[in-house]
């Protein structure tokens, strides 16, 4: 696992995920490479919208309920642009002392997010640039540990991340260290990608991220669930991302969202 990436350029030619989430979401923060990555997807994938916006809506859920049960410290990791209902936004208005650190490796997001977040309360709310596949710089990074307490609970969000890490790149490795870095009563939540409900298709659509700054790997739920190995899966436990505590009734359109997700706690 390396340790020490060298930092991201500014490399607009190069499509890059968070963009192109942006893009799916109706955001105004990406390029033209991001775009023409993203419409090529959904050509072939006209469901990626809606499961970019099942995944926001995931998101919002799972901060809600961590803050519910008094989680007052988030660290969301590959978070994008901060669009409406992002973590900081969900968390305060549930608890307005709540502490959110946002993790992106890609210095347009991070430039972008720093702008958008500004003014959120001092020292309530902080960017830092970082990557998941380098874990100990991410857990040691100083401004993060201004914001964070380890030896308090903290909710570690690793939500549409995973699946832009390589299995060479030992994303399970990576986890390992955060959970490592979490005090007993803390959280994991996760959301993946997957081609278990239509294998074709999807491994059809994510070809295209072939040629972004990160792939787009699919996961069976058996893999997926490892991740959270050690921990206390969290009912209704991995299931298709609409059917994790749904606010009202049974979801519709579960046959458009390719995507498992479940939050397990530390003991």
């Amino acid at each position: 696992m390396p340790e020490d990436l060298p930092p991201a350029e500014f490399q607009t030619w190069v499509a890059h995920p968070a963009r192109m989430y942006d893009y799916y979401l109706g955001g105004k923060t990406h390029f033209a490479a991001d775009r023409e990555a993203a419409d090529q997807v959904l050509a072939v994938l006209p469901e990626g919208r809606d499961m970019a916006v099942a995944n926001r809506a995931f998101l919002g859920r799972a901060v809600r309920f961590l803050a519910g049960t008094g989680i007052r410290q988030f660290i969301d990791i590959g978070t994008g642009i901060p669009s409406p209902g992002n973590t900081n936004e969900v968390a305060r208005a549930c608890a307005p002392d709540a502490r959110v650190v946002y993790v992106d490796n890609d210095p347009i997001v991070i430039a972008h997010s720093r702008a958008l977040l500004s003014g959120h309360g001092s020292g309530a709310t902080t960017v830092i640039q970082a990557d998941l596949r380098a874990p100990a710089g991410l857990l040691g990074h100083p401004d993060l540990l201004r914001v964070i307490d380890f030896t308090q609970p903290v909710a570690i969000l690793l939500v549409a991340v995973l699946h832009f890490i390589r299995d060479s790149e030992q994303p399970a490795a990576a986890v390992e260290q955060l959970k490592q870095a979490m005090a007993p009563g803390s959280y994991l939540v996760i959301s993946h990608g997957t081609q278990d409900f239509h294998p074709v298709r999807a491994a059809e659509a994510v070809r295209f991220y072939e040629r972004a700054s990160a792939p787009f790997v699919l996961r069976p739920k058996s893999e997926i669930s490892a991740f959270f190995d050690g921990l206390e899966l969290l009912e209704p436990g991995l299931v298709q991302l609409p059917l994790w505590r749904p606010s009202a009734g049974p979801p519709a359109g579960l046959d458009r969202v390719w995507l498992y997700a479940g939050a397990g706690q530390k003991r």
